[in-house]
């Protein structure tokens, strides 16, 4: 798994992940969290599931998060079975786990036979038996949570985001509390791949002149430079954030037709430009 791909799926240069890698038919899981907001205590890694043991930067609280990816097979899911309840076991704080089951809970989820099945009966006894409740009905994709997180988190909300490098959709959990508003200015990376930009420095620092003491000098030419990269960088080169944030929104919208109906080949085309064009700008982004 790429750094680069899994930068697609969060906040940029805040971002912190564990993964799960796919091995023959057990699926991958990526668990992502924002730097600013979580802090990474443990982690444990079993074949079908991997989990996080965090703290909240804003209480001090510590939870639990589980991705899983379920397999298909009677024999393996009891595998995935006594994975959750080691990690029950180990860990007794609050606990959260989200990802695709492979399995329905409810006739209406995608049963084609319209009946219980022993593997519905079972998936409901592994609920009932680690206390958990269920979070979303939202299909196979859904979150599940002990009481105590609920009570803790009562708040969280969780939406599916788009998929802009993989078949499956991303799902968010967001329970808020990280300051949103205008970043403090800082040397971008990325501005080095625009093309003509040690001109343009070279261009500016030059086009200000200062009298007065070096230090003084250094001081104020340092002021207009920030002062120029910050103009070039809204009018010129453009936001970071909104140039991505455009071009995922053009993914979405494919995804959104697609879900309804076939992608014609010129559709196919426009879906793979904004799919590339959100790359792009991903790489382009600073990593501290």
């Amino acid at each position: 798994m790429s750094d680069e791909m899994v930068r697609t799926l969060g906040p940029g240069r805040f971002l912190d992940w564990k993964v799960l890698n796919a091995k023959g038919a057990a699926g991958g899981v990526i668990i992502c969290w924002d730097k600013r907001s979580l802090e990474i205590l443990g982690v444990e890694e079993g074949q079908f599931s991997i989990s996080c043991r965090f703290r909240n930067e804003s209480d001090g609280a510590i939870w639990v998060f589980t991705g899983v990816y379920g397999p298909f097979s009677r024999e393996d899911r009891e595998g995935l079975w006594d994975e959750l309840g080691a990690i029950r076991g180990l860990w007794e704080e609050p606990w959260c786990l989200g990802g695709d089951f492979n399995i329905t809970l409810y006739i209406d989820e995608r049963s084609r036979t319209g009946r219980i099945t022993s593997a519905m009966r079972r998936f409901a006894q592994i609920i009932d038996e680690l206390g958990l409740n269920n979070q979303s009905r939202a299909r196979l994709d859904r979150f599940l949570a002990t009481p105590c997180w609920l009570d803790q988190y009562s708040r969280v909300l969780h939406r599916r985001l788009p998929r802009p490098t993989s078949d499956h959709f991303p799902i968010l959990l967001e329970g808020g509390g990280v300051r949103r508003g205008p970043s403090p200015f800082k040397f971008e990376n990325m501005w080095l791949k625009a093309e003509g930009f040690q001109e343009l420095i070279k261009g500016w620092w030059q086009g200000i002149v200062v009298s007065g003491r070096p230090s003084y000098r250094l001081a104020t030419k340092l002021k207009g430079l920030k002062q120029n990269l910050k103009t070039w960088n809204k009018e010129v080169f453009g936001r970071l954030e909104k140039n991505k944030a455009d071009a995922l929104q053009q993914v979405e919208s494919w995804d959104s037709v697609e879900e309804v109906r076939s992608l014609t080949e010129v559709e196919l085309n426009q879906k793979k430009e904004a799919k590339e064009s959100y790359a792009k700008w991903v790489s382009m982004e600073e990593v501290h």
